[in-house]
């Protein structure tokens, strides 16, 4: 069990970066369109949400990955 928890720690990290990248990615065109919709729904994707999103899936996989859930 111990082996499974750990794996999932490294696909919830690499889970992390993923969505950092795409959300850079998809999310970046957001904040240079000229549209004050697209910039407010930009701002708020780069400084509220991925922050938390990124932060949550790394620290529960460095949890799991360093045996932090033991019973």
């Amino acid at each position: 069990m111990n082996t499974v928890k750990k794996f999932l720690g490294i696909v919830w990290i690499a889970l992390a970066i993923a969505v950092a990248y795409y959300a850079i990615g998809i999310f970046g065109g957001k904040l240079t369109s000229g549209k004050q919709d697209d910039l407010v729904f930009g701002i708020i994707i780069f400084f509220v949400l991925l922050p938390l999103i990124v932060t949550g899936l790394t620290i529960f996989g460095w949890y799991a990955i360093t045996n932090e859930y033991e019973d």
